[in-house]
């Protein structure tokens, strides 16, 4: 059976890192094979605190390869993506790096997804020392397609983002530094009152947008439920524009339902039936440069 090997975070409850993204893409029909990089109790950002630790390099490439890994049963010919998120560790870039080309060794029509997740101490998520060097300079280049939010897209491309043609300019570097496709998973400063995303591949440049959606307090593993969306569509045989239309639609989805039962963390079983055939659609449109 053909899977996707999602390297991500993890949480006990809630809906962060593989706990946000491994039901979407199961959902949308795909074995997922998850590994965690930490295991938490809960994501960082309640104020009551949590408990968990980081796994090591090691201990990803282990389960990956080896006599006792995946590798070792021959099952790394069925992977057709890899898709990371939050690690632990800079020894975990290291790890993500060798599984990616291990992976394209045994099946090099596999894809790989990165989301650069650099940390946001605003909002109480952090990373370890030297995660962001190592995803700017060794990760994100031999990814097939990146997933970064507004400020981990100009850490990348070395530029400030004020507006569109900045936007646009970012991604077009981007595009030159390895990656093929760039999903820009919220990009702030387009405008207040909608939210804003956007794609760049060879094709050009599309925008989606949607309404803002009110919360006491702002969902956590919203990059991590677009990410394994999109990754899903690709692999469904989308267009990166068709699978990124229903990244958008099906992410407004989830949160709609969230903000409804008054929640936070995201509810991601009850608008499931939304995460295959999302109820309300916002068209794509390509940027007229």
């Amino acid at each position: 059976m053909k899977g996707i090997l999602s390297i991500q975070s993890h949480v006990v409850y809630g809906h962060a890192g593989n706990s946000s993204a491994v039901f979407p893409m199961q959902r949308m029909g795909f074995e997922v094979w998850p590994l965690h990089t930490v295991q938490f109790s809960n994501h960082t950002q309640y104020k009551e605190g949590w408990t968990g630790k980081a796994f090591s390099g090691d201990d990803i490439s282990e389960l990956v390869a080896g006599i006792e890994g995946i590798e070792g049963i021959d099952q790394l010919k069925n992977c057709e993506a890899v898709l990371t998120g939050y690690q632990g560790s800079a020894s975990q870039c290291l790890a993500i790096i060798d599984t990616v080309k291990k992976v394209k060794q045994h099946n090099p029509n596999a894809i790989y997804i990165c989301d650069p997740v650099m940390g946001d101490p605003e909002k109480g998520c952090i990373v370890a020392d030297g995660i962001a060097e190592y995803l700017i300079n060794d990760v994100m280049p031999i990814a097939d397609a990146i997933v970064p939010n507004q400020f981990e897209l100009s850490q990348f491309v070395g530029m400030e983002i004020h507006n569109l043609n900045d936007a646009v300019a970012a991604c077009k570097k981007a595009l030159t530094m390895g990656p093929k496709m760039v999903l820009v998973k919220h990009l702030h400063s387009i405008s207040d009152e909608k939210f804003t995303m956007m794609l760049a591949t060879a094709e050009g440049c599309f925008l989606a947008q949607r309404p803002h959606l009110k919360f006491d307090k702002q969902p956590v593993g919203v990059g991590d439920l677009i990410s394994s969306l999109f990754t899903a569509g690709l692999l469904k045989g989308w267009t990166p524009e068709q699978a990124f239309e229903h990244a958008h639609n099906a992410c407004y989805a989830v949160l709609k339902e969230t903000s409804r039962r008054g929640e936070w963390e995201l509810q991601t079983i009850a608008a499931q039936d939304e995460i295959v055939a999302p109820s309300e659609v916002f068209p794509i449109s390509a940027i007229n440069e």
